[in-house]
């Protein structure tokens, strides 16, 4: 009778019916707790390491220039104005693409620079993860994905850039900007109202 059950739920997890959380990983990611630390070259191929930037705010930006939601924000100004605003407030902003190469979103780093200048970006560097290292360490899983580290080191906020899933450049109007609540909220010093959103977006193309 044991065997039969154990023969029955083995069958079930194959199928698919069963989640079997012990299977999965545990993630390094938990508001509060420090965020892991990581090194990547940006376009120019300096070397950039997160731990470096203690004593600041931290923003990561997962993007992806060829998928329709990061063009909605940057063909709207959205991302570019955001950048300039929190750079020229001592934050530190680092845009990571790891689009794998032959995959939508991945370029050479000199067809990054002319696309820097045609979207005027304004990030503090753009991080190239080909290998896809860091987004899986950080579990990004869409562009755009947001991350914000605080001076300390500490995962303050992670998803979503606002409320509005869509591709529909309107909606930026309206739409809750969660990275601008979560500064407000840090500068009146509140607790963030939402520390964790779902992102949306094109998955990432590792």
């Amino acid at each position: 009778m044991k065997f039969r059950i154990l023969l029955a739920v083995i069958i079930i997890a194959i199928s698919g019916g069963l989640y079997l959380s012990a299977m999965e990983p545990p993630s390094p990611l938990a508001i509060g707790e420090l965020a892991p630390d990581f090194k990547l070259r940006d376009l120019d191929g300096q070397e950039h390491q997160l731990s470096s930037f203690k004593g600041k705010y931290v923003v990561l930006e997962w993007t992806n220039y060829e998928c329709p939601f990061v063009r909605k924000h940057y063909d709207t100004g959205n991302m570019q104005a955001l950048q300039k605003k929190f750079t020229g407030e001592d934050v530190v902003w680092l845009s990571i693409c790891s689009s794998a190469q032959g995959k939508q979103g991945h370029f050479s780093p000199e067809k990054w620079k002319e696309l820097v200048v045609e979207k005027k970006a304004n990030p503090t560097a753009i991080l190239l993860d080909s290998e896809g290292v860091v987004g899986n360490l950080y579990m990004a899983r869409t562009t755009p994905e947001m991350f914000i580290i605080d001076p300390q080191g500490k995962l303050v906020y992670m998803g979503a850039i606002d409320d509005k899933p869509g591709r529909d450049h309107e909606e930026i109007k309206t739409a809750v900007n969660y990275i601008e609540q979560a500064f407000a909220e840090i500068k009146a010093g509140k607790p963030l109202s939402m520390p964790v959103t779902r992102s949306y977006g094109c998955s990432v193309k590792y």
